[in-house]
């Protein structure tokens, strides 16, 4: 079953043609210097729940060098939306910072600094919430972002099953890790929010805020 999903997504990335320059540049530069950006079929999954929803103000925690806050800032655009983007590596959030110039964007904010501290002094609402950080602390990172949550918003967390180690053999330095996503995803099937875990990507997670959460 495994194998028959990569052979899947395999399939899914060689159909998509992306003809972004910019785009393009940071997927090789991403790819040059290991740097961990969106896979492709999650790049597209993003773009279509942004737009497809119309989506107005978006939070993203883990800027990274700006590749998935570049696709949503620019799905965001037709709304008059805003891009909310916080990033604690200061290396990363100055190339982010380069790359949201190129692409002449205007509606990012960009944050630099700890999630767990800068979310909390943030006085805007969104309707989107995009988590691919710290493994260790998502969920931290999910409780503060909940909280600015709209209803009828979706909280999108990525990697949330960190390179399938939740469910095979892994490493003993990522145990901690491992055991805070496991319970991480059992608190949000426990929750009364619709939550679903997608088997895509490296995991994803989708939880659904309803009205009078």
């Amino acid at each position: 079953m495994l194998e028959e999903l990569k052979e899947a997504n395999e399939y899914i990335i060689g159909k998509i043609k992306e003809k972004d320059k910019l785009i393009l540049e940071m997927e090789n530069y991403a790819q040059e210097y290991n740097i961990p950006i969106v896979t492709k079929e999650i790049a597209e999954y993003l773009k279509f729940l942004v737009r497809s929803y119309r989506r107005k103000n978006i939070l993203e925690i883990g800027t990274a060098i700006g590749y998935s806050g570049i696709l949503m800032a620019k799905e965001l655009k037709e709304n008059s939306g805003k891009l909310y983007t916080i990033e604690i590596d200061e290396e990363r959030y100055n190339l982010a910072q380069e790359n949201f110039k190129k692409s002449g964007l205007d509606n990012i904010i960009s944050i630099k600094g700890d999630a767990l501290e800068e979310v909390k002094k943030i006085n805007d609402r969104f309707d989107f919430i995009f988590i691919d950080a710290s493994k260790g602390q998502y969920m931290d990172f999910f409780e503060d972002s909940y909280k600015l949550l709209n209803e009828g918003g979706i909280i999108f967390i990525d990697n949330i099953m960190f390179r399938g180690y939740l469910y095979k053999e892994y490493p003993k330095r990522f145990k901690t890790i491992v055991k805070r996503l496991d319970n991480f995803i059992d608190y949000l099937y426990e929750r009364e929010d619709k939550f679903v875990l997608l088997p895509f990507g490296d995991g994803v997670g989708l939880c659904f805020k309803e009205k009078n959460k």
